[in-house]
Order: C-alpha cells, then sequence, then structure tokens
C-alpha cells in the first residue's frame, strides 16, 4: 500500500507534542493481588479515565489540531460506534469547528449522548460498516467537512501511540505491551510506540472471539474482513484497516477471548482496582488470564482503553 498513509515515529512524537495542551497525561494502576492471580507485573494505562472517556481522545484531538485553519474552518465528520465519536465532538470543540458523527442505530446509549454532550450532529444508519461509510462519504460531499476515520487515518494511529509511549517512558521497560484490537488503530499507534522507545517489547492484542478478523488476517497474511461481529464489547466490532493491518503484520500477536471471560475481567477490575471499564478494555485483561503461562514472570502494560459503560445494562447476568 501507499506508504504515505502509514505513520511513522516522527508523527507520534509529534502528536505526543500536538495534544499536550488538550490530553490528561492517564495514571498508571498497579495490583499486587492482579500480580499474584497472573504471575506478571502489571502495569494499567488508565485510558478511561482520559478526556472523553477513553483513549480515543488522543487520536480524534491530533487529527483535528493537524488540520490547517482553512481545512478546520469547514468542520469534520466520522463514523462511530460511539468513543471515536464522542472523542471527535470533543476535540472539534476545543478548536471551535463543527462536527458530524454518522452512529449506527442499536449503539450504546451512554456513548451518544457523550457525542451529543459534546455538541456533535448525529447522522443515523443501519448498523454495518457499508452503510455507516456511505452515509458519511455523503455528508461530506454536502458540507464539506474533512473525514477523520476511526483508525485507519495517520494521524489518528499516530494520536493513540501516545498512550503506550507514555506508559513507555513512565513506568518501563516492559516485556510485553497489551491492547485491545477492533480496526487498530491504538494497536498500530502501540507498535509505533514500541518502535520508539522499547524496540524489545512485544506486542500482543486482545481481540473478541466473535469478532476475530485480526488474528485470521495476521495469521493469513492478508485481510480476512467476511465476517459478521457478534460480541458485547461494542467497540471491538470494526474490521481492521489496511493501514494498521500494514503497520501489525509480523509485529504481532492475537489472543482471542470469549465474551464471558471478558465480562469476568470487568466484574475482577471493578472488584479489584476500583475501576469502572467497558468490555473492550476489560478484554485486555481477559487475555493475561487467558494465558498466564505465556506473561508469567514478564513485565506487562495494559492500556484500559474506556470507561463509557451503559449502567443501564451491565452485564453481569451474561457471565
Amino acid at each position: 500500500m501507499n506508504d504515505s498513509l502509514l505513520p511513522r515515529v516522527d508523527d507520534l512524537l509529534a502528536a505526543a507534542a500536538r495534544i499536550a495542551p488538550h490530553a490528561h497525561v492517564t495514571p498508571v494502576l498497579q495490583s499486587q493481588a492482579l500480580d499474584q492471580m497472573t504471575g506478571a507485573r502489571l502495569a494499567f494505562k488508565a485510558e478511561h479515565l482520559q478526556r472523553g472517556g477513553a483513549f480515543k481522545f488522543r487520536g480524534a484531538c491530533n487529527a483535528v489540531w493537524a488540520l490547517s485553519e482553512d481545512v478546520a474552518a469547514r468542520g469534520v465528520v466520522t463514523h462511530s460506534s460511539g468513543n471515536h465519536g464522542a472523542a471527535l465532538a470533543l476535540a472539534a470543540r476545543t478548536r471551535g469547528i463543527t462536527c458530524h458523527v454518522v452512529v449506527p442505530e442499536g449503539a450504546v446509549a451512554t456513548k451518544l449522548a457523550n457525542i451529543e454532550r459534546h455538541g456533535a450532529t448525529l447522522w443515523r444508519c443501519a448498523p454495518s460498516i457499508a452503510a455507516r461509510e456511505a452515509l458519511c462519504a455523503q455528508v461530506q460531499a454536502d458540507t464539506g467537512a474533512t473525514l477523520v476515520h476511526p483508525y485507519a487515518d495517520r494521524q489518528v494511529m499516530a494520536g493513540q501511540g501516545t498512550a503506550a509511549l507514555e506508559l513507555l517512558h513512565s513506568h518501563g521497560p516492559f516485556d510485553l505491551l497489551v491492547v485491545p484490537v477492533g480496526g487498530g488503530g491504538l494497536a498500530a499507534g502501540t507498535q509505533l510506540a514500541i518502535q520508539a522507545a522499547a524496540p524489545q517489547a512485544r506486542l500482543i492484542l486482545a481481540e473478541p472471539a466473535g469478532a476475530a478478523d485480526t488474528a485470521r488476517s495476521l495469521a493469513a497474511g492478508s485481510l480476512q474482513l467476511d465476517f459478521t461481529p457478534d460480541t458485547i464489547c461494542d467497540g471491538l466490532r470494526g474490521t481492521l484497516g489496511t493501514p494498521n493491518f500494514a503497520l501489525l503484520h509480523g509485529q504481532a500477536e492475537v489472543i482471542t477471548v470469549d465474551d464471558a471471560a471478558t465480562v469476568q475481567a470487568m466484574r475482577l477490575i471493578w472488584q479489584v482496582l476500583k475501576q469502572v471499564v467497558e468490555p473492550s478494555s476489560a478484554i485486555a485483561l481477559a487475555a493475561i488470564l487467558a494465558e498466564p503461562a505465556r506473561f508469567a514472570g514478564q513485565r506487562v502494560g495494559v492500556v484500559l482503553s474506556g470507561g463509557n459503560v451503559d449502567l443501564g445494562a451491565l452485564p453481569w447476568g451474561r457471565a
């Protein structure tokens, strides 16, 4: 693919400087109980405490502030099941520009409320990637807004990588970094951070068994996107992006996790760390618990990606 679409380490470092006035430097959490349970030394980057309640503010903020003045004046548009839409809406507000978000029917109510609270215009469509992309293109054509893709945008990927970069600088070195994977924005950005600051570390991706296109794609050496996602992890239902695949192929391993294990990990994080995280975030700990021998004796950095939980639909009964 065109290498100009791929972020580089310089983009990551520029993103860190660009978003510094706007993004939180989130805390890192540790737990002796979880260390004993897993046999590893775990450090959790608390991105659920980021502005907007998820790591995605980093990428959206970087993309918005990277725009020239004349382009920014026409606003931004994206499609999102929730966290990226809320992040882009918030980032757009920091620059005083308009934001349009295409959302699928059935999206988590809490996440839609976040988008609206930050001042974006919502556009609803059928719950398919094709429908989202089609309406997004229409809104873009009608308004002149710039598309900020949820995970395949160069500036978004670079911005997402700043979470791992902060973690590596504050609590490294690590043997392994574990992050969730859906479309691959956080995964690709984390791989950039590893290149920049921890070339000895390995990247482990946690993916729902019901949406395991990244596992299939990396194993096959080509994108394998023909599937219908079936997972409680609503933030991880997107298909792996082409530039994301290019950055991750040969560089990352995947652990697939069923939803029941993810819900148990979500509950464990609430009980032990006293932190509210969503399933798409808890899956990172679930992956470690699923294969403890792989992590035993290792220093492991974990990104807790988001905390926008629909409190009216807690999943304990499904565990």
